[in-house]
């Protein structure tokens, strides 16, 4: 089994925004890529949220999402982004509070599968012409990834992610290969 990778080009995230968006789906894939690459979720908690857990019964959203996360069953809490939190609140208007966010056809209200979550990235990145393997952690990889990049902060990230060592951390986002690769290209005896 190959490692999957973070996205590291913005422009091939912005064409795979683009892409889910277009696919017929109504925004329900583009959310679940979106929550993914700006919260830094498991997709098995994206596909678990329920209405209830990010928007109060008025219809306004909650600030702080609180959910227990399904690998570790550890507390965590989490906020979305303005832009994310005004399209979910679109997203979910018509929804009730039992409901999950993101449903699949098949049941009256049953959560959309990884699998199905796996092969709607996979479709997307094929489209895009991403060429490293994709998975359902790519999201949380990309996240990561860009999370570092922006802020170089490893001691947050290791705490968002439940990592033991920061060097956990950075082999899981990435960034020591792409730190390995470079001193490569630098070296020159």
């Amino acid at each position: 089994m190959n490692l999957v990778q973070p996205i590291r080009d913005i422009n091939q995230i912005e064409q795979m925004k683009r892409v889910l968006l277009e696919q017929g789906k109504g925004k329900r894939n583009y959310l679940i890529f979106k929550i993914g690459i700006n919260v830094g979720l498991r997709v098995s908690d994206i596909i678990k949220l329920k209405v209830s857990d990010i928007r109060y019964d008025n219809g306004i959203m909650k600030d702080d999402v609180t959910i227990y996360e399904k690998k570790t069953n550890k507390k965590k809490t989490f906020r979305f982004n303005l832009d994310l939190k005004n399209e979910l609140q679109e997203y979910t208007k018509n929804m009730y509070q039992y409901e999950y966010v993101f449903k699949s056809r098949k049941g009256e209200n049953k959560p959309l599968s990884r699998v199905q979550v796996y092969r709607f990235l996979n479709d997307s990145a094929k489209i895009v012409g991403i060429n490293e393997e994709i998975g359902t952690h790519t999201m949380r990889k990309t996240f990561g990834y860009h999370h570092y990049k922006k802020y170089g902060d490893v001691a947050t990230l290791q705490m968002i992610f439940n990592h033991s060592s920061p060097s956990i951390t950075l082999r899981y986002i990435g960034i020591s290969q792409d730190e390995i690769n470079r001193m490569y290209e630098d070296f020159n005896l």
